[in-house]
């Protein structure tokens, strides 16, 4: 018997909540909800509304698209896509003979390795491992003036 009590009192509860849930959405759909406040106009109780910033006169990828067009002629061309390549390579194609050994393209770490091996064993020690790690720049720090700076200044 306590079996169907349940079941009647769950088919209420499933049956109630349904109601809502059709209300809740029958009110959304009606546009009982209250709209956002006007916008205040400019010229009200003295306050201005401040002006939207303005965008840039050129988007980021007109901008890269003008640093890859060297010549100024409205196209990249696949010379002036791969100069950029071309001068990275060339700095790191130390002996100039148009390839890159493996020596070349890893000297940096290759002299990273040696400033740290200070035995010069060409194994690093956990101290001389310590010396390799990246040293990060810490983010300039804002400095804000103290809350009566301001007002001193205007006195």
């Amino acid at each position: 018997m306590w079996r169907y009590l349940v079941g009647a009192a769950a088919a209420l509860l499933l049956a109630g909540g349904g109601v809502l849930i059709w209300r809740g959405n029958a009110d959304a759909q009606s546009g009982s909800i209250a709209p956002p406040p006007a916008a205040r106009a400019s010229g009200e109780e003295g306050e201005a509304t401040p002006e939207p910033p303005v965008a840039s006169e050129k988007t980021r990828e007109e901008r890269r698209f003008a640093r890859y067009d060297r010549d100024k002629d409205g196209a990249v061309a696949r010379e002036e896509y791969l100069a950029s390549r071309r001068k990275a390579f060339a700095r790191l194609d130390a002996n100039g003979d148009g390839r890159l050994s493996f020596d070349e393209w890893a000297i940096k770490t290759t002299t990273k390795f040696a400033t740290a091996d200070a035995d010069h064993d060409a194994t690093l020690t956990p101290v001389e491992f310590a010396t390799t790690r990246v040293v990060r720049k810490a983010a300039a720090r804002v400095v804000c003036p103290p809350a009566g700076a301001k007002e001193e200044e205007e006195s």
